[in-house]
């Protein structure tokens, strides 16, 4: 990557350039984000896995701008305006914004009335305009109407009056392609009020309801929050609202007028005149238009970046959710009328049995499901219970109370997002072509429980109920965040080789879809992986792939203890080294505290591997299989709670945060509709709510106000 590049990136990371440099050029070199942010602290300055993927965002995004700068190069070459110092400016620009100013006045124009003005004949008299030097305009324009001599093969206007119209048309289109008047107006817009009001399509359709408080809206476009934006945003194109910048289109002309006229010296009035209507015709028709869609696009890219940062946060939260771990489990996917679809597990998440039972109206069979239940829990050995948070999900959990269970068994509730998604996927049906989508989905519900990255990586994050305005955002943006995050999350943990599903593997650096579907090929025909080493056996998974991949991957039970921890193969020397100056094997210090407080990192220090990574090595040999995740807690909603109409200003109540959004959390209080913790409830303005809750957390609120008929609660923090 560029210098230019590097500086600017470091800038807005608010770190050093070499860190920006180390890190561009392994990216460059084909090494993940995963890889960089853990194995190579000493190259990056220590920089984390959120800090390296903002460094590939700009990596990518500089290699198109190259691309770009390359096609506004040629244009002004095949012009003959390509000067050494606007080569030069060329050459430093971060900015897309400016560059395309520059290519502006050279790039393919579809046909415009200019583009007929000139056709006509008429640009010798713009430029006569343009450069002062008529002072009378009409006089002038006589040359220019059909019929004159100095038109030659042009065929001229029909009159005076139509060649200083076609004149002004040309002024106009050079107007707005001056890159001074274009961010001067930038300026002016940025600063002033984003207007929104309803169409008269929003008075006759019941969707456009939802937008009501956006009907008669205005507000200072620097200051609109992010979801305000987008919702105006999609309402502007569903039809419901018109959206415009108040920018005072005067003042914006008489801006345009008097800058020129500090470059240009006008001869007479008329000529004045007649630029004051070029100007006047350039804002209407020509600048505003585009620097309002411009200005509007800047706020939505950066209302994006907000709301795909949340997206990415909730994201985050929700994959590193408490494991409840490797018991054997009875998931629950719960309902009236269809019954309650049972699934027994395993302690490795795999299928025993399923059933369905009665225990609700209209087909309520209690004593039968109540006995059911009871033989599944002793006849499985179930030490955990996971029910969907759905239709049904409350009612189902009294149930389960008449339900003699095991010392130690605890009943969780389950969030059933995706869940249908994921029971109807291609994935669902490979691993269970012979079962319908009802016991898939419970299947879901009950890994969820046990190990939720594990289960949740096979579900597309869209599809998980923890973003904001998904459908609205940039979509390769969001991908890419949503993507990254997935791959940090499951990294940050590690990899069992021997029992993860394909799906989990292919999100481990290095590997990706078909090396994970080749090495459970491997799996399938070998056996399982007894070293890391014996990776290389897996076609096409060479040296390259094996340097981002191994240290994230867990051996359980391997010969060699280090290939079941975090610490990677290239640093195994290492280990022995300091293994051997204690006078001990490495099986008998991977694990030890009271060997691992005894070793001076200071001896170890070399070129290729220096304190970072050595205060790592030691972090991973001394808790080799430590589980980044905190352990699951126990929750339970407010019996006397079952609908909205319970609920009653100044009852406070648990719950748990469901979503994060820039305007606050809902909170699930326990019945269908979830309660909305305003940002404003969470601490003073500006406060961003991420920052001060956190997914699936475990809450005490207030409850505020509650409108039954729209299904709202407002809620307040207990703290």
């Amino acid at each position: 990557m560029k210098e230019v590049y590097i500086n600017y990136v470091a800038g807005l990371l608010s770190c050093k350039a070499w860190q920006v440099d180390n890190c561009s050029a392994m990216l460059e070199d084909g090494d993940t984000i995963p890889f960089i942010s853990r194995y190579r602290k000493e190259k990056t300055g220590g920089l984390d896995d959120a800090d390296v993927a903002e460094v590939k965002h700009y990596v990518d995004i500089f290699a198109e701008m190259e691309k770009r700068k390359a096609t506004v190069r040629a244009a002004l070459l095949a012009a003959g305006a390509l000067t050494p110092e606007l080569d030069a400016e060329i050459d430093s620009l971060t900015s897309p914004t400016r560059l395309e100013d520059i290519y502006l006045p050279y790039k393919p124009h579809r046909r415009t009335r200019a583009t007929v003005a000139r056709e006509m004949g008429l640009e010798p008299l713009a430029d006569m305009m343009w450069e002062c030097r008529t002072a009378d305009p009409r006089s002038s324009a006589k040359q220019f109407v059909a019929g004159s001599r100095t038109l030659g093969d042009k065929p001229g206007a029909e009159d005076v009056e139509a060649a200083l119209a076609g004149a002004r048309d040309i002024v106009a289109e050079r107007l707005s392609e001056t890159a001074a008047i274009r961010e001067n107006l930038r300026g002016i817009y940025r600063a002033r009020r984003v207007v929104s009001n309803a169409t008269k399509a929003a008075s006759s359709n019941p969707d456009a309801a939802k937008y009501r408080s956006y009907f008669n809206f205005t507000m200072p476009l620097a200051k609109i929050p992010s979801h305000n934006l987008l919702a105006i945003l999609r309402a502007e194109g569903e039809g419901f609202l018109s959206v415009s910048i108040d920018a005072e289109a005067q003042r914006c002309e008489d801006k345009i007028y008097y800058d020129f006229c500090k470059a240009h010296r006008f001869p007479s009035p008329a000529l004045a005149q007649q630029m004051k209507l070029a100007v006047a015709d350039s804002y209407v028709r020509l600048l505003d238009p585009s620097i309002s869609s411009e200005v509007l696009r800047e706020a939505k890219e950066k209302a994006d970046l907000e709301a795909v940062r949340v997206f990415g946060s909730n994201l985050r939260e929700l994959l590193l959710g408490a494991p409840v771990g490797e018991k054997p489990t009875m998931a629950i996917d719960p309902g009236f009328r269809n019954g309650c679809k049972i699934a027994c597990l395993d302690a490795q998440g795999r299928l025993l049995h399923h059933e369905i039972i009665y225990p609700h109206p209209p087909q309520s069979d209690k004593i039968r499901s109540l006995m059911r239940l009871q033989d599944m829990i002793e006849q499985y050995g179930i030490q955990a219970i996971a029910i969907g948070n759905g239709t049904a999900s409350r009612e189902t959990e009294d149930f389960l109370r008449k339900v003699s269970l095991p010392e130690g068994c605890k009943v969780w509730a389950v969030s059933e997002d995706g869940a249908s998604i994921y029971s109807a996927s291609e994935a669902a049906r490979r691993e269970f072509p012979d079962e319908d989508v009802t016991v898939r989905g419970a299947v879901s519900i009950g890994r969820r429980l046990m190990d939720p990255l594990a289960e949740l990586v096979k579900i597309d994050p869209k599809n998980l109920g923890v973003g904001q305005y998904q459908h609205d955002v940039d979509q390769n943006l969001l991908r890419e965040k949503l993507q990254t995050t997935v791959e940090s999350c499951v990294n940050s943990v590690g990899v069992n080789l021997n029992t993860a599903s394909e799906y989990l593997l292919a999100y481990v650096a290095g590997i990706g879809p078909s090396l994970a579907t080749a090495i459970i090929a491997r799996r399938d025909e070998k056996g399982a992986f007894r070293s890391r080493a014996e990776l290389l056996e897996v076609p096409r998974l060479g040296p390259k792939a094996f340097k981002q991949c191994a240290g994230f991957l867990r051996i359980a039970g391997a010969a060699n203890p280090l290939d079941n921890s975090a610490v990677h193969p290239e640093s195994y020397k290492v280990v022995e080294k300091i293994a051997a100056d204690l006078g001990v094997s490495v099986a008998s210090l991977v694990g030890n505290a009271e060997l691992c407080a005894k070793i001076d990192i200071n001896r170890y220090v070399s070129e290729d591997c220096g304190l970072p990574t050595l205060k790592d090595i030691v972090a991973a040999i001394e808790k080799p299989g430590r589980d980044p995740r905190a352990e699951a807690v126990e929750f339970s909603f407010d019996d006397s709670v079952r609908c909205i109409e319970d609920l009653k200003a100044g009852m406070e109540l648990p719950g748990i945060v469901t979503n994060i959004t820039a305007f606050g959390a809902f909170v699930d209080i326990g019945l269908h509709e979830n309660g909305l913790l305003h940002v404003s409830r969470l601490g003073p303005r500006g406060t961003d709510p991420s920052k001060v809750l956190h997914l699936h957390q475990q809450i005490k609120v207030s409850v505020l106000d509650v409108d039954l008929e729209r299904k709202r609660i407002a809620l307040g923090l207990v703290k």
